[in-house]
């Protein structure tokens, strides 16, 4: 019988998927929620951490670093 084992997430998995979710705006519902039905308000409005991809690196060091001489 063959066991499988659990999938561990790396730092750099985790560290990326918790800023990925900074670059999304607020949900639609909530807007209504927050200024009422009548007011047309842009979701990014309620976001307060918006980062972009293109703009602001961030920073992870991978695991292992190549060594650049031959040695």
């Amino acid at each position: 019988m063959i066991k499988k084992t659990k999938k561990k997430l790396t730092q750099k998995k985790i560290k990326l998927s918790k800023q990925g979710k900074r670059t999304k705006w607020a949900p639609f519902w909530t807007v209504l929620k927050k200024f009422g039905v009548g007011k047309r308000v842009h979701p990014s409005r309620m976001t307060r951490i918006r980062r972009s991809w293109t703009r602001t690196k961030l920073k992870i060091k991978p695991r292992r670093i190549k060594k650049r001489h031959l040695g």
